[in-house]
């Protein structure tokens, strides 16, 4: 096509369809390899779901670049005056009317946008800096959820059939006793549901959750002002046959299963407004732009995450500072006191012994996002071009970007322009945290510090630098790691005993008596540099020993490379049922009546 045959009004209206056409291919792709988590689930195959989550996750990415692509080979997308993009926008917001994912829309429409046109575009209107069309009420085929009435078949029915609807193909190993534990579960922790009698309603997420080795059923019971949030995780058995885990009844631990410390769930949604709004009425405290990212909209979390940002800043006064802590040697860490977030930036250089390059950097933070996190490292979101009002810099702050990180700012009136930032949920630092801690609490950190050091292992992650200080504290006090410029692939490590020296003054020298290669880990010598504290050393040697040992590490490795993937439960143990009805007797058929 050749845009100067084409009148103004239709060069817009073909550039609105463009945008139009990429967003609707990346959706249905999305969808596709959502849609094939069941598959992978119902087939065992974990391998399978953990590329299928990868590949999604460069996805959106890819259907951008195809858009910018058409634009400029079609209209010339470069040239194009400010009338012609205002149109296509208006043309655009048309075609959104009757659209299923009209936010979804709007953010890949920025997307395309703000990769054909400079920066001092972003401030016009030629983006959706607000959403303009609702997602309230739109309809969903099939429905964004089930509701089941208990007072048509019984509360132990209702749940049966809940469970039935999902129709995976791999038979339960009982489901009579399994739906007996969640009964008994319910009644053990909430005193019972309320009376079918009273019009209880079940509403029940029409698409399980996938994530690893388990599906999720979400949903909540409904007693008019009342509402019970639930999630029932489902597993295989060592037979290959189903059963029912668990029923999580709290809404904050609800919460921690949509954490961004772990990995993305795959869920077939054709509404994704209509989960997020039934997911926020669960959780209230969780923000829009965690659920949707959680949800695997990564993108769209970005834009409500920004969107909040902006909004916080016109209500607020406080300055962006340095953040507390130790300050690193890779990154260049700031927070606004009253927004629960750290921003970092890669350093122009880094000090010694760092022998690493910001892309190397940039590849590990990557490598994190598209690796399954285990509930033990922190996501991040990664922003280019970001808009931050100059007076609100802390000038401490400003001297510390304009020495450390020149490249990565520039400097315009009253805007400060950072180039990338990376995004993170602000914890306590743990080095900071054991220092104010009670005893109580430093035993139960430490204690979980070595449980995410063995976690990470598990999911094929050796952390590099194990210090302290790049580990943080979450509000449910749980260890996460969020340093990852040297982070390594247990399988690209070698784990190895430190060998006897030949004689006591090879053994004193300050060079190693001994040959060591690039990622050689020598795990006897964490000691020297994490247990100098006599309290912590203590805790530490009494429930994580091991981890001083080549031996530890290298049985972790080779069952990676044997293609072995355990499981992560991101819910305490003694709530599963297996735990909490292991001493207890499989009631009769007449009890299940």
């Amino acid at each position: 096509m050749n845009p100067l045959d084409l009148d103004r009004s239709s060069i817009a209206h073909a550039i609105a369809q463009a945008l139009i056409d990429g967003f609707n291919r990346h959706y249905s792709i999305f969808r596709d390899v959502s849609r094939s988590a069941k598959a992978c689930f119902e087939a065992g195959d974990w391998h399978g779901s953990q590329k299928a989550n990868r590949d999604r996750i460069t996805s959106y990415t890819e259907r951008v670049y195809e858009t910018v692509e058409r634009l400029h080979n079609e209209f010339h997308a470069q040239t194009l005056d400010d009338e012609t993009w205002s149109q296509a926008k208006l043309f655009f917001i048309g075609m959104l009317v009757d659209h299923k994912q009209p936010e979804l829309a709007e953010t890949f429409f920025n997307s395309v946008f703000c990769k054909i046109l400079h920066r001092n575009y972003f401030h016009n209107d030629f983006i959706f800096v607000r959403p303009t069309i609702s997602t309230e009420y739109i309809q969903s085929i099939p429905p964004t959820y089930s509701s089941y009435y208990p007072k048509e078949r019984g509360l132990r029915g209702t749940i049966r059939k809940i469970v039935e609807d999902f129709g995976w193909a791999r038979p339960f190993a009982d489901l009579d006793r399994d739906v007996d534990y969640v009964m008994r579960a319910v009644e053990a922790q909430l005193g019972g549901w309320p009376a079918p009698e009273v019009n209880l309603q079940i509403q029940v997420l029409y698409s399980a959750f996938y994530r690893n080795k388990a599906a999720y059923i979400i949903g909540k019971a409904v007693n008019g002002v009342h509402e019970y949030p639930f999630a029932i995780p489902v597993l295989h058995d060592t037979n290959g046959k189903l059963y029912l885990d668990s029923i999580i009844l709290d809404s904050w631990r609800i919460s921690v299963l949509f954490s961004l410390s772990r990995a993305y769930f795959m869920v077939d949604m054709e509404v994704p407004s209509g989960y997020v709004q039934f997911l926020r009425n669960m959780m209230p405290n969780k923000p829009r732009s965690e659920l949707y990212t959680m949800l695997g909209l990564a993108k769209q979390g970005k834009t409500n995450f920004y969107r909040d940002l902006m909004t916080h800043l016109r209500h607020s006064d406080d300055d962006f500072i340095i953040a507390p802590g130790i300050k690193g040697m890779v990154m260049l860490v700031f927070t606004l006191p009253s927004y629960p977030f750290v921003f970092k930036i890669i350093k122009d250089k880094f000090a010694p012994p760092k022998e690493i390059d910001r892309a190397t950097v940039k590849y590990k933070y990557q490598l994190v996002r598209q690796h399954d996190r285990v509930g033990r490292m922190a996501d991040t979101l990664e922003f280019s071009d970001v808009a931050f009002p100059a007076d609100r810099i802390d000038p401490e702050l400003l001297a510390e970007l304009r020495e450390h990180a020149p490249s990565v700012i520039d400097e315009e009136g009253d805007t400060l322009i950072i180039k990338h930032v990376y995004i993170e949920r602000r914890m306590t630092p743990l080095n900071i945290y054991l220092q104010q801690a009670t005893p109580e609490q430093r035993e139960q950190a430490v204690i979980d510090y070595g449980n995410a050091i063995k976690d990470l292992a598990t999911a094929n992650i050796f952390p590099g630098d194990m210090l302290y200080k790049n580990f943080g504290v979450t509000r449910y006090s749980r260890v996460i790691f969020y340093d990852y410029d040297e982070i390594e692939y247990m399988t690209d490590c070698n784990f190895r005993e430190i060998p006897e020296a030949p004689n006591p003054e090879m053994e004193m020298a300050i060079e190693p008596w001994y040959p060591v290669a690039r990622n050689d880990v020598f795990p006897e010598e964490f000691g020297r540099f994490l247990l100098g504290n006599a309290e912590v050393r203590q805790v530490f040697l009494k429930h994580h020993r091991d981890l001083l040992t080549a031996t530890f590490w290298q049985g972790k490795k080779q069952r990676i490379l044997d293609g072995k993937l355990d499981d992560f439960f991101p819910y305490p143990i003694e709530l599963r049922f297996c735990e909490m009805f292991k001493n207890a007797e499989t009631p009769s058929t007449q009890d299940k009546a």
